[in-house]
């Protein structure tokens, strides 16, 4: 039962980790209340949060659209089995990070830091983050792969649809 649970919370948080630069990308940036009194120079555009996030699709979109998608049971269970072993492995490095930030924490806790101790504790904390981004990105290629073209092109619109007359859109409410 705890190990289902754990699972459960991994899904959640790979999800949740995948899905909010994706999210994010899709929101349209803060408009000020009032113009600006003086006119200034024209700003850059800012890049999107997720500069994949355009062709990339979050587990939980993809499987929470499976009938939609028209997904087949081989895909269905291809995905499920693919979430369910990252999921495993993201549990283990999260585990490896926290120890690697516990001891960060106690390295630098002292009045004269160990320098070079402190940079190899933070190498092994980056490294840990860098394996847990390759095993997202990973998964999102493997589940990416596993979709036709038309399946593509439909979570594509899902992304960017406005919602349909009379139905709230993100963060609104009826």
């Amino acid at each position: 039962m705890k190990i289902r649970i754990g699972i459960m919370i991994a899904i959640f948080s790979i999800s949740v980790l995948v899905g909010m630069p994706l999210l994010r990308a899709q929101e349209p940036p803060p408009q000020p209340a009032t113009p600006p009194a003086a006119p200034r120079a024209p700003v850059p555009p800012v890049p999107p949060m997720d500069p994949l996030g355009d062709v990339m699709f979050p587990p939980d979109l993809i499987m929470g659209h499976a009938r939609e998608l028209g997904l087949t049971d081989e895909q269905k269970a291809f995905m499920r089995g693919e979430i369910q072993r990252t999921t495993t492995h993201f549990l283990e490095l999260q585990w490896q990070l926290q120890d690697a930030m516990e001891a960060l924490h106690q390295t630098m806790k002292t009045n004269a830091v160990d320098e070079q101790q402190a940079l190899a504790q933070l190498d092994k904390v980056l490294d840990t983050e860098r394996q847990i981004k390759r095993l997202h990105f990973s998964l999102g290629i493997r589940l990416k792969n596993q979709l036709t073209a038309e399946q593509q092109g439909k979570l594509r619109g899902m992304r960017i649809a406005p919602p349909p007359a009379g139905q709230p859109g993100p963060g609104e409410q009826l």
